[in-house]
């Protein structure tokens, strides 16, 4: 009998998950992390981890499945908390989910389980797992979209290895969230309506300028308001000598000055705001919302624009360098002038965009068919190919 360690989370997805492997034959043994020690910055009714690993513990008993919880948190803080406050500290916006599961879910747990044995880890993430038979016997392994479109969480998992989806199982990608509910309350688990955790993955809802304060302090600085008639963007160039200059033309940020708008308000520090962002700013009187369209943490200045279509929220081209392009499919890497028509996207639940990469001796583009709202540094991009996901990096 093949055994299986599922992480359960005290969510109602990795509990179905663990009664699906158990149905299917699996010898399953129930593991909850233990992430985050601190709950001076979670909202605590949001997601308490007390409540969760307990709610877990009912899910094991009900199963009839060993369980136990594994103190992750300085395997955490090491690997992601230090990293989000490096991140934002110069400027760019992390994506904790993406790392938790390359670094802490399908890394440290994955050894922790393979410790006791087991000969996979599951997880109740909505995507699934392919396998293509090589002609020389060997199994190249796919990352494929889960069935339900308003849940798929492949985006999440876009950094993870052929030898990582190799020892895992998605239980739950065949299925949409109400049939994972119904199956939930039919086998009597306490977590059927139980409902989704938010905010950081295995700490839960925290308050982020609280979270980042622990670090990174207070700076008074600017808020600059951009009008939008009056940014002065390149005229188009016709001619390129090459398709990279080209390319790293359109990618190119705006970089902006403070006499090329005016100050509308104060901030606490430019490293807790991000491209795109709009609550925060405190500052009111202008016809439509101030939306941040970039931030300078060098001059602790940040600088907006009115409205979502402010034209400087926007560009066509992003970048990713050499050492930070990961692809899943190994198989399919792209050498320096080659290219791959794509769909991609720049964030979680964005819909697929049509792309194209082109790869260099120096990295990666991504040239979108359409100029894309706040790409933002530090952030995935992600390639997909129908609904398997080829690979990703991180926006530069």
């Amino acid at each position: 009998m093949k055994k299986v360690v599922i992480g359960l989370s005290g969510g109602v997805d990795s509990s179905v998950a663990a009664h699906l492997l158990k149905e299917q034959g699996y010898d399953v043994i129930g593991l909850f992390m233990k992430n985050w020690h601190d709950d001076s910055v979670t909202i605590s009714e949001e997601c308490p981890w007390l409540e969760d690993s307990n709610d877990a513990l009912i899910v094991a008993e009900k199963l009839g499945i060993p369980f136990q919880t594994v103190d992750l948190s300085a395997e955490y803080k090491e690997r992601i908390v230090n990293y989000m406050f490096r991140e934002y500290e110069m400027g760019r916006t992390p994506n904790p989910d993406v790392l938790c599961n390359r670094e802490i879910k399908f890394d440290v747990f994955l050894k922790i389980a393979l410790q006791l044995g087991a000969d996979y880890v599951a997880t109740g993430h909505y995507c699934r797992k392919g396998t293509i038979e090589n002609a020389d016997g060997t199994e190249t392994y796919q990352l494929l979209s889960g069935v339900d479109g308003n849940k798929d969480q492949s985006y999440f998992l876009c950094q993870l290895s052929q030898e990582q989806l190799s020892k895992t199982l998605f239980p739950i990608g065949e299925l949409t969230k109400p049939e994972v509910r119904s199956i939930a309350s039919e086998h009597g688990l306490i977590t059927a309506d139980k409902k989704d955790s938010q905010g950081l993955c295995f700490i839960g809802k925290v308050r982020l300028p609280e979270f980042l304060q622990q670090q990174l302090k207070p700076k008074k600085g600017a808020i600059v308001e951009i009008p939008s008639d009056a940014l002065q963007f390149q005229e188009e160039v016709s001619s390129f000598s090459n398709k990279e200059n080209e390319l790293s033309y359109h990618a190119q940020k705006k970089v902006y000055t403070q006499t090329d708008g005016k100050v509308v308000g104060e901030h606490q520090g430019a490293h807790y705001f991000t491209i795109g962002q709009r609550k925060g700013l405190d500052v009111g009187g202008t016809k439509e919302p101030l939306f941040v369209i970039e931030t300078d943490v060098e001059n602790n200045v940040i600088y907006t624009g009115q409205g979502k279509a402010h034209p400087g929220l926007f560009r066509k081209t992003l970048f990713v360098h050499k050492d930070e392009v990961h692809w899943v499919r190994e198989d399919l890497t792209l050498a320096p002038g080659e290219e791959m028509q794509v769909k991609a996207r720049i964030r979680y639940r964005q819909p697929l965009q049509k792309a194209t990469l082109y790869q260099t001796e120096h990295g990666m583009y991504v040239d979108f068919e359409k100029s894309q709202s706040a790409i933002t540094e530090g952030q995935f991009v992600a390639w997909y190919d129908g609904d398997e996901l080829l690979g990703s990096g991180v926006i530069a």
